[in-house]
C-alpha cells in the first residue's frame, strides 16, 4: 500500500480541520498535536481520528484516544502498521457491534456500494436489528451509514446504473484493515472476498465450511462448479458484475441451506434453477439488469424472501407460487410487458415497497393495489381507461409514489421522498378524472397535454411544488371570464417548459391558468419557439417575486427577459415584489438584446452563463457594478466585445470571468 506522508505542520493543519476549533482549546490543544503526530503524518490516519474527535471537549476523552494509540501500536512500526493501528482504533470507538458488523460488511465490495443495495443486504442479514417496517429499517441503515462517514470509515459517492444513484465508497486502505479485522474475530465475520481481480473460474478454489459470507463480485466468471463445498453457514452470496456468467448449475444452492442475501444482478443467466426453491432462509434475492433472464423457477418454499429485486430483466411471467410469499415487503418488478394475473396483488399483504412502473396496470390491478394496506411508496404505470370513477383516499397511507398514466415517454426517475404523477395526453381528462390523484402530488409531469386549462384551472392543488411541461399546444389568447378567483397551484416552486407552442411569455401562461407564482423559485424554459419575452405588463404586473434561478434555452424569438411595465401600472411593481434572482444560464438565444428592467432584478446575481447569445452585447448596469457575482461564464469573443458603462467596471469582474 503506498501511502504520501505529511510534515508536521502540514499533518497539524489537516488535524484542525477535521476535528475542529476544538483542537485549539488551550487545555486541548497539547494532547491534539501528540495525537495528531501519533497519526505519522498519514492523511488517512490523520482524517479519520481528527474527525472522531469532532466536538469533543472533555479532556478525558482526548487522554484515552492518546493512550489508546499508543498502547496499540506495534513493534513495527512501519506506515502500512501505522494506517492499520489508526483505523483499528476508529473501528474500536464505534458505538454498537451493529455499526461495527455494517462496517465491515462493506469490505465484501471492491468499489462504491448503492446504498440501497447495502441496506438491503443489512436488513437481510438480520444487522439493522429487529423492525416492525421496511422504512423503519431503512431510516436506522441510513443513520448508521452516517455514523460511518462521520468516522471517516466510508465515504459518499455517485453510481450509474440506469440512472444515478447515491452510494458509498470505502478506500482501499480502510478496506484493508476491514478485512484483516474481519479475520482476526472468528466465524461470525469469516468471509471469502475474491472480488475485482478478473477471476474467470472458482472450481479449484478451497472455500471453509465455516465461511459467513463470500463475495465474487465485478470479476468474469463464465461458469459456476456443479459440486460446490458445503458452506452451511454462509448467509450471503455477491456474483453480481460477473457478465460472461450464463448458467447455474442445478444444484448448486444446494450447498447454501442458510443463505439469506443472493446477488446475481448483471450477469449473463437465462433463468434461475430448480434449487433456488430449497434456500429457505433467503431473506433478499436480487437479479437487476441480467438483460437475458427470462424466467424463475417457482419460489413456493421461499417463505422468508423480503426483498425481491428483478428491475431491468427479460421476465414475461411472474414465477410460480409467488402467493406463498406473504412476507415480502419489497417488490421491485420494474420489467417490460410483463404479464400480471388478477389477483396477484392480493396476496403481497406486507408488501410496503411496489415497483411496476414499466407495466401499464389496469382497473382491476389498480384496485388491488389500493387494498395494500402496508404500502408505503408506490411506482406503477396504469392505463388511462383506469382513471375514471375511481376514489383515490387510499393515496393518503402513501410516503412517495411515481405514477405514470398511459404510454409517456418523460423519463422521471424514482424518488422515494416525491409524489410524482407523469400523464400522456391529458385531454381525456376533460372533466377532473384526475383532480383527486393530483390533490397528492408533489411533482406534475405533462407530455402532449392540450386539454391543460381543464386538467388545472377549476382546483386547488396545494401540494404541487413542481410542472413539467412538454409538447404542449395551447391557444394563450385571453380566457373567458379573464383571470380565476382563487390560485390552482398556489405552492408551486419550480416550472419547466418545454417545446410548447403559441406560448409568447411566462405572463400569458400565468394568465391562462390562473398561476400567480407566488412562490416560484426556478424556471426553465426550452425550445419555446413563439417566446418574445419572460414576463411582460398585463391586467397586474406578476413578476414572481421569489424567483431565484433563470435557464432559458432555444428560443428563438425571445428578444427581452423583461418588458417595463407601462406607467400607469408601474407604481404596482415595488420594490418588495422585484425578485432577486441569484443564477442565469442563457443558452442559443440570438434575437435576445437586452435583459430588460427594472435593473434591481440583477442585483443579486452570483452566476451568470451566456452561450451563443451573440445580440446580447451589453448587460445589466446592476451586474456591472455588482459586488454580488461571483461567476460569469460565456465565450471568449463574447466577453471581449460586452459593451461597459464604464472600463473599471470590466476590470472589476475580469476575476470572476470563465471561459465557456
Amino acid at each position: 500500500m503506498n501511502v504520501t506522508t505529511l510534515k508536521e505542520d502540514e499533518s497539524w493543519q489537516l488535524f484542525v480541520e477535521n476535528a475542529g476549533d476544538v483542537a485549539n482549546l488551550e487545555y486541548i490543544q497539547p494532547l491534539a498535536k501528540e495525537i495528531a503526530r501519533e497519526c505519522g503524518g498519514l492523511p488517512l490516519a490523520i482524517t479519520v481520528i481528527g474527525s472522531s474527535m469532532r466536538g469533543k471537549t472533555r479532556v478525558q476523552l482526548w487522554n484515552d484516544a492518546l493512550d489508546s494509540l499508543r498502547r496499540s501500536e506495534p513493534y513495527n512500526k512501519n506506515v502500512k502498521d501505522k494506517v492499520y493501528n489508526v483505523i483499528k482504533w476508529s473501528y474500536d470507538s464505534l458505538e454498537s457491534r451493529d455499526i461495527q458488523s455494517c462496517f465491515l460488511y462493506c469490505s465484501l465490495y471492491p468499489a462504491a456500494i448503492p446504498i440501497d443495495d447495502l441496506l438491503h443486504y443489512w436488513w437481510a442479514e438480520g444487522i439493522l436489528g429487529e423492525h416492525d417496517t421496511y422504512e423503519q429499517a431503512y431510516n436506522r441503515g441510513i443513520t448508521l451509514i452516517e455514523s460511518l462517514k462521520d468516522a471517516c470509515l466510508l465515504e459518499a459517492d455517485k453510481i450509474v446504473k440506469a440512472q444515478v444513484v447515491d452510494g458509498v465508497n470505502m478506500h482501499d486502505g480502510v478496506r484493508d484493515v476491514a478485512r484483516w479485522i474481519a479475520s482476526t474475530i472468528g466465524d461470525e465475520h469469516t468471509s471469502v472476498f475474491q472480488a475485482g481481480i478478473g477471476l474467470n473460474k472458482i472450481s479449484h478454489m478451497k472455500i471453509s465450511a465455516s465461511v459467513k459470507r463470500i463475495s465474487f463480485v465485478s470479476n468474469k466468471i463464465e461458469c459456476l462448479p456443479d459440486c460446490f463445498t458445503k458452506c452451511p453457514k454462509t448467509t450471503s452470496l455477491l456474483l453480481q458484475d460477473n457478465q460472461p456468467l450464463k448458467k447455474i448449475p442445478h444444484e448448486f444452492f444446494l450447498a447454501f441451506p442458510a443463505l439469506r442475501v443472493l446477488n446475481l444482478s448483471q450477469t449473463g443467466i437465462t433463468e434461475l434453477p430448480s434449487s433456488i426453491n430449497s434456500l429457505y432462509q433467503l431473506r433478499a434475492l436480487i437479479v437487476q439488469r441480467c438483460f437475458e433472464l427470462k424466467e424463475l423457477a417457482p419460489v413456493a418454499n421461499l417463505h422468508n424472501l423480503q426483498v425481491l429485486d428483478c428491475e431491468n430483466t427479460e421476465l414475461r411471467c411472474l414465477p410460480q407460487r409467488m402467493d406463498n410469499l406473504t412476507n415480502l415487503r419489497l417488490l421491485n418488478m420494474c420489467v417490460a410487458d410483463l404479464s400480471i394475473s388478477e389477483g396477484f396483488f392480493l396476496n403481497l399483504p406486507s408488501v410496503e415497497m411496489l415497483n411496476m412502473s414499466c407495466s401499464c396496470l389496469g382497473a382491476t390491478s389498480l384496485d388491488e393495489i389500493s387494498s395494500l394496506q402496508n404500502l408505503t411508496y408506490l411506482s406503477i404505470g396504469v392505463d388511462s381507461s383506469s382513471f375514471f370513477n375511481r376514489d383515490y383516499t387510499w393515496m393518503t397511507r402513501l410516503k412517495g409514489f411515481l405514477i405514470e398514466v398511459g404510454e409517456t415517454s418523460i423519463y422521471v426517475p424514482y424518488n422515494k421522498s416525491k409524489r410524482v404523477i407523469n400523464v400522456d395526453k391529458c385531454e381525456i381528462f376533460s372533466n377532473g378524472e384526475l383532480s383527486g390523484m393530483l390533490q397528492f402530488a408533489s411533482d406534475l409531469y405533462l407530455n402532449e397535454c392540450m386539454g391543460l386549462r381543464k386538467l388545472i384551472s377549476y382546483n386547488t392543488f396545494n401540494g404541487l411544488k413542481l410542472l413539467n411541461i412538454v409538447c404542449c399546444s395551447c391557444s394563450f389568447g385571453q380566457v373567458e371570464g379573464g383571470s380565476g378567483q382563487f390560485d390552482p397551484l398556489p405552492n408551486l416552486e419550480y416550472l419547466d417548459l418545454y417545446l410548447v407552442k403559441n406560448l409568447k411569455s411566462v405572463s400569458d401562461f400565468g394568465q391562462y391558468l390562473s398561476v400567480r407564482f407566488s412562490k416560484l423559485s426556478q424556471l426553465n424554459i426550452s425550445r419555446c419557439a413563439s417566446l418574445t419575452c419572460l414576463f411582460n405588463d398585463g391586467e397586474v404586473c406578476s413578476v414572481p417575486k421569489h424567483l431565484e434561478e433563470i435557464m432559458i434555452n432555444h428560443c428563438y424569438q425571445l428578444v427581452e427577459l423583461y418588458v417595463q411595465c407601462s406607467s400607469s401600472d408601474q407604481a404596482r411593481l415595488v420594490n418588495s415584489e422585484i425578485p432577486r434572482v441569484q443564477r442565469l444560464k442563457l443558452h442559443d438565444l440570438p434575437e435576445l438584446a437586452t435583459l430588460g428592467e427594472p435593473q434591481s432584478m440583477w442585483e443579486h446575481l452570483e452566476e451568470l452563463t451566456v452561450s451563443y447569445c451573440d445580440g446580447l452585447r451589453k448587460l445589466s448596469f446592476s451586474i456591472q457594478t455588482s459586488k454580488n457575482i461571483k461567476i460569469i461564464e460565456g465565450g471568449s469573443e463574447w466577453w471581449s466585445q460586452l459593451e461597459w458603462d464604464d472600463e473599471n467596471f470590466k476590470s472589476n469582474l475580469e476575476s470572476c470571468y470563465k471561459k465557456w
